[in-house]
């Protein structure tokens, strides 16, 4: 697993724009984000409606970025970040979600998430915050 973790940063750090898996149960959050991830000019690899589809997408697709949601049906996005850190555990995954508690935001950064994004942020800080997480990841 490791040299897979250790080939797609490789890959990704040149001219290819990085592939972002999305997983939100709610359609119309979806939809926003492929606009955002559009103009930040990255590819959309793959969408996923609950935690297990998300888990399925990511092993399947091996996107660069995942977008996860924490409130989802089948699988919720704290279980299916706990299964993604273990099929790739430097993989890049942002919650994304309306929850802001401190507990729900420690355990997320502790099971390895690499940032935590509030779906109330606007949209060009959402934007900048994908971007520098993004960034910041590759020069680890």
């Amino acid at each position: 697993m490791k040299g897979l973790c250790i080939w797609r940063k490789e890959k990704t750090m040149g001219k290819n724009p990085p592939k972002l898996l999305l997983a939100d149960d709610e359609s119309h959050i979806r939809t926003m984000m492929k606009a955002v991830v559009k103009t930040m000019g990255y590819e959309l690899a793959g969408e996923a409606a609950n935690g297990l589809e998300a888990v399925d997408r990511f092993r399947s697709l091996r996107p660069d970025i995942t977008l996860l949601d924490i409130n989802m049906p089948v699988k919720t996005g704290l279980e299916a970040l706990k299964e993604i850190m273990t099929l790739d555990p430097s993989a890049c995954v942002i919650m994304l979600t309306s929850l802001s508690d401190r507990e729900t935001i420690e355990e997320c950064l502790a099971l390895g998430a690499s940032n935590y994004i509030r779906k109330d942020t606007p949209m060009a800080q959402i934007k900048t915050l994908i971007a520098e997480t993004w960034e910041d990841f590759q020069e680890e």
